[in-house]
């Protein structure tokens, strides 16, 4: 068995490509909920849900998010009376929304809901949230505590990163099942997504580093910052922000003593001798991920890296 920790875009793409070289039935990936806000009454799993709709063949890949041929017109009645309307939830995905609300206010936890809402969509993917309990990223910038969907959707991302914590960790449990599948795994995979805000709030649920730290699986990484920036997100902005080097080597140092592998962009072929010097085992091939085929190929190199740990 596979295990992915997985953030939103970025990690949907990659995982979408690693179920075309595994079977399905043997991936599990824990999803980062730290990006779960409340809006309109409603609870929101962006991470979860873009894999889910990924993995299920149901993502705009277009725009990158929500339901291929969604529509918006709630929220274009929302703003006729005035509401705020900078998180966009097409009217389809506000079904996922209402029902996983309902569910949870009945008394279902978000690991159960998720599953449920996993089986509907025809998933043989197992996908579990870090924890049940809530615990929001919130950044802070130069205008104060921002929930990361304001800071990121809301103001676009452009305030300066002075600090990141995640709200409430100190009492979330990892997931039912959760350690017990990282001490059964064959690999460990951190998926491309940001080490900060998505796989960091992951790590940061007390007992989850640990666990992977005692699995025997190997622990290998694929780099989300090419040639110092990010693809997409915020990701370069937080490493410098808490003192990291904005690189494939500084994403190896966040993750310090966590990795046996990490996988790196061509681009950076030249940051290779560095991250060995760290004792790590480095992949290097092309991390952008443009096409199917390039998602799957990013796929088999993080796997084979991940038997070159085992070696």
């Amino acid at each position: 068995m596979i295990v992915a920790l997985a953030g939103g875009v970025g990690a949907a793409k990659f995982l979408r490509g690693l179920v075309d070289v595994i079977p399905p039935e043997t991936l599990t990936i824990i999803s980062n909920t730290g990006d779960d806000i409340e809006l309109y009454g409603l609870h929101i799993s962006p991470d979860i849900d873009i894999v889910a709709y990924t993995l299920s063949g149901l993502v705009d890949e277009e725009r990158g998010w929500g339901l291929r041929g969604d529509t918006f017109d709630c929220l274009g009645m929302l703003r006729h009376y005035g509401e705020a309307t900078w998180f966009n939830l097409g009217d389809r995905d506000l079904g996922t929304h209402i029902l996983r609300t309902q569910r949870l206010r009945l008394g279902q936890s978000l690991t159960e809901v998720t599953a449920a809402l996993c089986q509907a969509l025809g998933l043989k993917t197992r996908i579990i949230p870090m924890c049940d309990q809530p615990v929001p990223s919130l950044i802070r910038t130069p205008v104060g505590w921002l929930h990361l969907q304001e800071y990121l959707v809301q103001r676009g991302g452009q305030d300066a990163v002075l600090d990141v914590t995640y709200q409430g960790i100190d009492a979330a449990q990892p997931a039912p099942g959760l350690c017990a599948s990282l001490a059964r795994a064959e690999a460990i995979v951190l998926c491309p997504s940001n080490p900060v805000i998505s796989i960091g709030t992951i790590l940061a649920v007390p007992g989850l580093q640990q666990a992977i730290q005692a699995s025997a699986a190997p622990v290998v990484a694929v780099s989300p910052i090419v040639q110092g920036a990010t693809l997409k997100g915020p990701a370069d902005k937080m490493l410098q922000g808490l003192g990291f080097e904005v690189s494939a080597y500084g994403v190896a140092q966040y993750y310090d003593g966590l990795l046996d592998g990490l996988v790196i962009d061509t681009l950076d072929a030249a940051l290779r001798p560095r991250l060995e010097c760290l004792g790590l085992r480095v992949a290097v091939t092309n991390t952008i991920m443009r096409t199917l085929a390039d998602k799957q190929a990013l796929a088999q190199t993080a796997l084979a890296l991940a038997r070159k740990c085992c070696a």
